[in-house]
């Protein structure tokens, strides 16, 4: 690993050691360092840095020569991210300087041990499958950005009225949910806003996508996992000439008559796993998943 991409959130500093950290551990094995042009911005403002570094701001930016984008967040860092790599291929690495994290899986205390690792070549790369979006009319938002790493959601806009969407799989009719929105999540988004709508986790490496309903009022209605290599079909019926589309935590509204296409991305996202790292450990340690928490003293 020779050259590699630094990007965080850009509002606030709140990990300066930890950035210090990734910088040192970097350096010390000559790795060339750019840093993603507002969070940099923000580092000399703070006066965290001693060096100058050569930044980047946009996807033109970047290009294959680059071994692995690092952040620094969390799991929302990683997605904004995503927009900056696309299909170039480049691994990510995030480092959880937030709350809960399955993306952003490398905990602030192990820094230094994780790159180490990496650098050294003990890591396995995951391939995590995206989703595409078309629309019918064609809308100038989705043109450039019209993919998620995580989830695409519908969902109501200025009412408290429940909308109709009509689902379609492979062009076969197969309900119409009448809810708050729908959330249609990849394997690495079922453990994020589906999940807290009741939907299933999913292995990061399952050629799936779940269907998940967000409050329906058909009572009988439940999340619904289906291949990856299946075809969504959607259109809304509201009270409001507008809905919601979300790509990840990126909103647009829409007028009602869009019809919705959904597929599988024609490219995949890497993530970087140090081997100190797995995906059931990470569901264990932020699920609380064969730990007894109930107090000895009482039972």
């Amino acid at each position: 690993m020779k050259k590699v991409a630094i990007y965080g959130q850009s509002y606030s500093i709140s990990a300066e050691k930890e950035i210090q950290i990734l910088l040192d551990v970097l350096q010390k094995n000559n790795i060339d360092c750019f840093i993603e042009k507002q969070f940099y911005d923000l580092l000399i403002e703070g006066a965290i840095l001693e060096d100058k570094y050569p930044t980047f701001s946009h996807f033109t930016d970047l290009n294959t020569s680059f071994d692995a984008l690092f952040t620094l967040g969390g799991d929302g860092t990683i997605l904004r991210a995503v927009t900056y790599i696309r299909n170039l291929g480049i691994p990510i690495l995030g480092i959880n300087t937030g709350r809960l994290g399955f993306l952003a899986t490398i905990n602030k205390t192990s820094i230094q041990e994780s790159v180490e690792l990496v650098l050294k070549g003990e890591f396995l790369i995951i391939e995590r499958t995206l989703l595409s979006i078309k629309t019918v009319p064609e809308l100038e938002q989705f043109k450039e950005l019209n993919f998620a790493l995580n989830e695409v959601t519908i969902a109501r806009k200025n009412t408290t009225s429940m909308i109709g969407i009509r689902t379609s799989l492979n062009k076969e009719y197969l309900t119409n949910y009448w809810a708050d929105g729908l959330i249609i999540a990849t394997p690495t988004g079922s453990t994020g806003y589906s999940l807290s709508c009741n939907g299933p986790v999913i292995s990061p490496d399952s050629k799936n996508v779940v269907i998940t309903p967000i409050a329906p009022h058909n009572l009988n209605a439940r999340s619904m996992v289906i291949s990856d290599g299946t075809s969504i079909q959607l259109t809304i019926d509201s009270r409001e000439k507008d809905f919601l589309i979300s790509l990840d935590s990126r909103i647009t509204s829409v007028p009602k008559n869009t019809k919705l296409f959904i597929e599988k991305a024609n490219f995949t996202v890497k993530s970087i796993i140090p081997k100190n790292q797995s995906f059931l450990q990470t569901l264990r340690s932020k699920l609380l998943w064969g730990e007894d928490t109930r107090n000895e003293t009482n039972l």
